[in-house]
């Protein structure tokens, strides 16, 4: 089990820094589905790894990052469906 969560933190990590790094560099818009999706995605990983090791400010952090990017998410689809 530890090393599942061990390959979750890895995979947050990527997710989130690589979806910022495309981001930063042009190639990936903060309004993109898919940055969203990969902060979702990152920061629900972080939030089990970091529970994981007892990390609860951290657990914090990603808990309201994951909530800040389901909002943006809601947002955008709710702005598409009015269309």
């Amino acid at each position: 089990m530890s090393i599942l969560i061990e390959v979750m933190g890895w995979i947050a990590s990527v997710l989130i820094v690589g979806s910022y790094a495309l981001n930063i560099t042009g190639k990936l818009p903060a309004s993109s589905k898919v940055y969203v999706l990969a902060n979702i995605i990152g920061g629900l990983f972080f939030v089990v790894n970091t529970y994981y090791h007892q990390a609860y400010p951290s657990m914090l952090v990603n808990i309201i990052w994951v909530i800040i990017a389901i909002v943006m998410l809601s947002k955008k689809e709710n702005k598409n469906a009015s269309k």
